[in-house]
């Protein structure tokens, strides 16, 4: 299996599983990420998303793509499309590079835990492709997408730290018990208004103040209406 699938009472663990390849991205794998992401039991608070080997992601497997045709190319770069759009309610958990695919796979989790070894990447243009162009830019900024874009310049862990891209920055020793913490936390609050958080936020940094407070305004007269959002005593 090119992803591997665990459950440990209500948290998940997705693992990208291709170590000698460094995780790169093949058509098999975006499959099967996007299958298993679709499959998760509602039941499942929090899923992790990690990497095996020495690496998170190296990014696309580019040895696959030399034998494509463009229409290949195309339906394989969509399928990768489909498969970040569908990892979008988890925690990635970062060690090692995190190159182009990887990197689209960290940004479009909710939010990033990385150890100190950890690098962040875009070396498409470099490689005479386009792609990872649209999450990087909404949480680093126009400027510092394009410096990774244009240059191939690499983020060390405490400089993704810093930009914003990752929320959490643990030592490898400290890592699982830092993980642990998290799901504790979230398995501690309420599912709806994390939905719900998860929702204003995402769909409200796309609007205007106004708009966005419309939109939160509207996530609590819906929890109001279910007789919860009253608040916990």
């Amino acid at each position: 299996m090119t992803v591997l699938y665990s459950v440990e009472g209500a948290v998940a663990t997705i693992t990208l599983n291709r170590p000698d390849a460094r995780n790169a991205l093949n058509d098999q794998m975006c499959e099967d990420l996007r299958r298993i992401v679709l499959e998760v039991d509602p039941k499942i608070r929090l899923v992790f998303v990690r990497g095996s080997g020495p690496v998170f992601c190296a990014g696309a497997d580019v040895k696959e793509r030399a034998g494509m045709s463009v229409d290949q190319v195309r339906a394989r770069r969509l399928k990768a499309f489909a498969a970040y759009h569908a990892l979008e309610p988890v925690v990635a958990v970062v060690h090692g590079a995190a190159l182009g695919s990887g990197v689209e796979i960290a940004a479009a989790c909710d939010f990033i835990v990385a150890t100190p070894d950890a690098a962040f990447g875009t070396p498409e243009a470099m490689r005479g492709t386009v792609g990872a162009t649209q999450r990087l830019p909404r949480v680093l900024g126009k400027r510092l997408a394009k410096d990774l874009m244009f240059t191939g310049r690499r983020l060390t862990a405490a400089e993704a730290r810093a930009a914003g891209f990752v929320s959490r920055l643990v030592t490898a020793a400290e890592l699982e018990q830092e993980l642990a913490t998290i799901a504790h936390a979230v398995a501690a609050a309420s599912p709806e208004a994390i939905r719900y958080a998860k929702q204003c936020i995402d769909r409200g940094v796309e609007l205007d103040p106004q708009g966005a407070l419309g939109l939160e305004l509207m996530a609590i007269e819906a929890q109001l209406a279910s007789g919860k959002g009253m608040g916990r005593p």
